[in-house]
């Protein structure tokens, strides 16, 4: 076997090198630029970059809802098993319902799927509060859906569902959105829980810098 890498520091920081002189982020607003970088280097795709698209008011208000403290609602338990808790400014809440003992009964109900019946149980967080959606296209649909009912407002959401039903279509609605909510998406069928929880991981970073 050939000789590899070892060093803990030494691949992070190659890693990093190697997605920065492989990743074309002229495209892309300044402030964007290392929310960009974390994403290639939790997907392994340098172009992926060019179906990023973010409001101009996401890394503002994002970060500052992190910096106040506010909870991240996640849609699965992997997107908030990737969000690296040392690096939340402010010892921030993360929050997945999916697992609620009443979103079988909810789902059923609503006649939905249970990741969209889980943002039902968000009401009582999501005003001010940063949304991470990594996995499931119902379950922006439907947080789209309770805001455009007069539903609480949220500080951010961060839209990466991955798949072939939906998915591209709930990224697209939570672009066009009437509330016009500061947003982070992947457009199309791409996406997934590593890249949504490296979007946080990328403000978090930068927020404690901040702070600093």
């Amino acid at each position: 076997m050939d000789a590899y890498l070892k060093d803990p520091k030494a691949i992070y920081e190659a890693s990093f090198a190697i997605v920065r002189e492989q990743t074309m982020l002229d495209g892309l607003p300044e402030a964007l630029g290392d929310v960009a970088v974390r994403v290639v280097h939790a997907c392994g795709m340098p172009d992926i970059v060019t179906d990023i698209v973010a409001s101009d008011d996401f890394t503002t208000s994002a970060s500052a809802a992190l910096l106040s403290g506010a909870s991240l609602l996640c849609d699965c338990a992997m997107v908030a098993s990737g969000i690296t808790r040392r690096f939340l400014p402010a010892d921030n809440e993360v929050i997945v319902t999916l697992n609620n003992h009443d979103v079988p009964a909810l789902a059923a109900e609503m006649k939905t799927t249970r990741s969209a019946a889980a943002v039902d149980l968000w009401h009582d967080h999501m005003d001010g509060a940063v949304l991470v959606f990594g996995n499931a296209p119902t379950a922006l649909f439907r947080c789209l859906e309770l805001i455009a009912a007069g539903g609480p407002r949220p500080a951010a959401i961060i839209g990466c569902p991955v798949g072939f039903v939906g998915a591209a279509e709930s990224k697209q609605a939570l672009t066009r959105h009437e509330a016009a909510i500061p947003h982070f998406a992947i457009r199309g069928t791409r996406g997934g829980s590593a890249m949504a929880s490296a979007v946080v991981n990328a403000l978090a970073i930068s927020c404690a810098g901040t702070a600093g």
